[in-house]
């Protein structure tokens, strides 16, 4: 593993470094009947009963649609210079097709030039796991023409915004839109069905190719198109040949399914052969592949923590640890003989392992998979128990360290040779945490949810004079 900076080493970075935060629209934006707004998977999902704690919604979240001036303000104040914001595909397209919604579009117009009037770059995430609910009547992503339907809808905001927004995304994190959606059942829309799950990861590979060519042909071609992947480091619990097999296998179900075909043009074979008791593949027509395999301006990589896995333990029982919620049902389509284990080290509010190294090894492996792509780290972050101090104050000492620790890592594997231009804190603000509701608060900027007064913690104040300076601060500088 790489050695870690000396603390006598200031850890600077290229003066063309973006500094960012990232959000997502259903988190923050509230206002969910507004504008010719419809209701998306994660509205219906949130009040059905049992699938969120505490029965939480995102109906208001922080309302970011109304404050969203303020909130642009609060990152110019922090000394940012980017920022990633996703758009509500049901706020554009509230059927999921057909023609925009002028007045949902305008509030991203808006938004974006409030962004460019204080020197922020935004970056538009096209789809943050808010599919119109509409669309999911009709099949969700296991339908195949739910891809096309993304064309359109990716056509229509390229159009919109293209000449403002050089930064696109298509989608963000399909692995857990595709399994975490359709075979584990604890994110929208809920279901559990494992075949179902792999039908919508080659049919959300297929949207990324398609909005891809999509966004190309509707924007300025100085634009850059990409994706955010959160591909898993996944190691092995031993050398042993079966535990090797054990990661091999989940890494053809976290990363394979998707950099396969989109990076190289095919899936692995060894992925054919994990869940070939489940699907046949005979989903994937011909000329897909090469629809999928669209040429990228940039690739995002999302981190928070590696995976540790080895072959089934047939005296080992109790709950998945994978990190990805409570369910009967496995979000691993044909691993059922892959036991996940809790990787050692201080833990996040998530029970996730603090690792810096594993997101010095993403980058790595991506620069070595798609040589001469650039990277942006499009998330990272930390949920703490955070809360006000008698004067009101926010101190999360634990942030800055897990913010310096995994800034290091980046700074690493660009002296190693990796082309990462930029990072995005996840997130700028505490917000609807998806099943887990306003439990886990992963902002570096506090909100009361009850007058929804914005508090910049400490690790706020770090992260902008990170951003200032170029050069990480000590990890004790804010008082």
């Amino acid at each position: 593993m790489p050695e870690p900076e000396s603390p006598a080493t200031p850890v600077t970075f290229p003066p063309t470094f973006l500094w960012g935060a990232a959000t997502s629209a259903y988190q923050i934006e509230g206002a969910v009947r507004e504008d010719g707004r419809t209701p998306s998977i994660w509205d219906t999902f949130s009040h059905t009963p049992g699938k969120t704690a505490g029965g939480d919604h995102g109906d208001i979240a922080v309302d970011h649609y109304h404050r969203y001036r303020d909130d642009v303000a609060l990152m110019a104040d922090l000394g940012l210079t980017a920022y990633r914001f996703s758009i509500s595909w049901s706020r554009v397209q509230p059927t999921g097709r057909g023609p925009a919604v002028q007045r949902g579009l305008d509030f991203y117009r808006r938004l974006v030039d409030e962004l460019l009037a204080h020197g922020i770059k935004p970056a538009v995430t096209l789809y943050h796991w808010d599919l119109p609910q509409e669309l999911e009547d009709a099949g969700g992503w296991p339908e195949r023409d739910t891809a096309y339907r993304f064309a359109e809808y990716a056509q229509i905001v390229g159009e919109a915004l293209g000449d403002r927004v050089e930064q696109w995304i298509t989608l963000n994190e399909p692995w857990c839109a595709a399994f975490l959606g359709y075979a584990s059942g604890v994110h929208a829309p809920g279901r559990t069905d494992p075949a179902a799950s792999l039908k919508a990861a080659h049919t959300l590979n297929l949207a990324h190719g398609l909005g891809t060519s999509a966004l190309r042909a509707s924007m300025p071609a100085r634009n850059s198109v990409a994706l955010a992947l959160n591909s898993s480091v996944v190691r092995p619990f031993s050398q042993d040949p079966a535990d090797l097999a054990a990661a091999q296998k989940i890494d053809d179900l976290a990363n394979g399914v998707f950099h396969g075909p989109i990076l190289h043009g095919a899936y692995p074979q060894t992925l054919f052969t994990a869940t070939e008791l489940i699907t046949d593949w005979s989903f994937v027509e011909d000329g897909d592949l090469a629809l999928i395999n669209q040429p990228l301006d940039a690739l995002g990589l999302n981190y928070y923590t590696p995976a540790l896995v080895s072959a089934a333990d047939p005296e080992t029982s109790g709950p998945r640890a994978d990190g990805h919620g409570s369910s009967a049902h496995s979000p691993w389509p044909g691993a059922d003989d892959v036991t996940f284990h809790q990787t050692p080290g201080e833990r996040t509010e998530m029970g996730w392992t603090i690792d810096p190294t594993g997101l010095h090894d993403l980058i790595m492996r991506y620069t070595r998979e798609a040589p001469g792509l650039p990277l942006y780290i499009t998330e990272n972050g930390a949920a703490y128990d955070d809360k006000p101090d008698p004067d009101g104050r926010v101190h999360d000492p634990e942030r800055v360290s897990y913010l310096h620790g995994h800034l290091a890592a980046v700074r690493r594997a660009i002296t190693d040779g990796a082309d990462v231009r930029g990072y995005y804190l996840w997130s700028l603000l505490d917000n609807f945490e998806w099943a887990y509701g306003y439990e886990k608060r992963f902002g570096a900027v506090y909100v009361d949810y009850t007058t929804l007064e914005r508090t910049p913690k400490s690790s706020a104040l770090w992260y902008g004079r990170a951003a200032r300076t170029g050069t990480l601060p000590e990890v004790h500088s804010i008082p």
